[in-house]
């Protein structure tokens, strides 16, 4: 039987949707079985065209997303307050009523005056400023992701995203880096140059940074084409020259980049960052060949071998071991590390990216060469590429 005062608590909620004053729920003080569930917070939101209460569950550690029809969400609400959660406060335009199921089981309903006056925003997806913004960009035009007007193509809507979500990440880290009068940046493995030229900008017309930035691509048909982008847009300290990442040269880099960089060839960027002492240096690899193949050559019967013999699970341990031991290296080397998942583009598997920002801290150089060298034996593995590419 369902208590009065949770009766009237639900007729409340059915009015203020019918009238248009609703403003949204807080369920609390959860006392049920769920392990971890703290709360529920539940919006009005609007998703292909239609009206739906958006229930988030919060949990100690995670939230949880749940979107209802508004029939089900009502009804999802009167499971809710029965099975654990002993206070509910409706907020509206015109009142705010706390529902409260006190010690003895019994529940009181109160109005109290409303606390919010404004109806939110239905939005399912939220409005984003963009770092990189489309309109204005001659390069962007160039790229063929927006039109002459710099209204982004449809088919361009995940690269224009990908460009973006690459400048957030980075901005976070240029505010780690010292101040310097000339930025040098090097980006190796540049290609067509989306990142390149957006990075380019973003320091220069967002920032007001004075900065050179370098994108070093092996295709000369890709290099000629960028240099010509680059003169149209007036971009006058950014350039792209020919050549491998193995045989470019230059000690006066404060930022190396090097994304989808094939195999070992990541390893000579990140050899390249180091001996030119820079302030940050960003990768993002791909085909992790030269560790898989030490791993399987000397074969190690060892407490996960029991994985790493299916193919496909060594695969992803060597791309693990491979990265893992790049990031201790960077520490060797008195880099501050991160590693974490960098989604390129909507459409193109997720990626590790690993950042290391060049510390003052004190190095204990001696447990983390141990650590590489455990790791190595462990996995049967003679030398890592990057060992012999920076010289450990």
């Amino acid at each position: 039987m369902l208590p009065d005062k949770i009766k009237d608590f639900i007729v409340a909620i059915e009015e203020s949707l019918t009238s248009n004053t609703f403003v949204s729920i807080t369920l609390g003080n959860y006392k049920g079985s769920e392990e971890h569930l703290k709360n529920i917070y539940i919006k009005k939101t609007i998703i292909k065209a239609e009206e739906k209460l958006s229930f988030t569950y919060r949990y100690k550690t995670k939230d949880i997303v749940k979107n209802f029809d508004i029939k089900e969400a009502v009804e999802q609400i009167q499971i809710a307050l029965q099975d654990g959660f002993k206070f509910a406060t409706l907020f509206t335009t015109e009142s705010d009523q706390i529902l409260e199921q006190q010690k003895n089981g019994n529940y009181l309903l109160k109005k109290i005056t409303a606390s919010k006056s404004e109806l939110p925003s239905l939005s399912h997806d939220k409005i984003k400023n963009h770092p990189i913004t489309a309109k204005g960009k001659p390069y962007l035009t160039e790229l063929k992701i927006t039109d002459a007007n710099g209204n982004v193509f449809k088919a361009t809507q995940d690269k224009y995203k990908q460009i973006n979500h690459y400048i957030e990440i980075l901005s976070s880290l240029l505010k780690e880096l010292p101040e310097k009068d000339l930025l040098n940046v090097v980006d190796m493995g540049s290609g067509k140059g989306y990142l390149t030229f957006a990075l380019y900008d973003y320091l220069t017309n967002v920032l007001n940074k004075k900065a050179k930035v370098t994108g070093v691509e092996f295709r000369k048909d890709l290099v000629d084409l960028c240099n010509k982008i680059s003169t149209k847009s007036n971009f006058t300290n950014l350039f792209f020259e020919e050549g491998s990442i193995e045989k470019y040269e230059n000690d006066s880099i404060d930022v190396l980049i090097a994304l989808h960089a094939c195999d070992t060839a990541t390893d000579d960027a990140i050899a390249k960052g180091i001996a030119a002492n820079a302030s940050l240096i960003v990768v993002a690899p791909c085909c992790h060949k030269q560790i898989r193949r030490e791993i399987e050559k000397y074969k190690q019967i060892n407490d996960i071998d029991f994985i790493t013999k299916h193919g496909i699970f060594l695969e992803r341990q060597a791309e693990m071991v491979t990265d893992a031991i790049r990031a201790m290296v960077l520490e060797y080397f008195g880099y501050k590390t991160k590693v974490f998942e960098f989604i390129t583009d909507a459409h193109t598997p997720k990626n590790i990216m690993i950042t290391g920002i060049k510390s003052k801290s004190a190095i204990d150089k001696e447990t983390i060469l141990q650590k590489i060298k455990d790791a190595k034996k462990y996995f049967g593995i003679q030398q890592h590429y990057l060992e012999k590419a920076i010289g450990i």
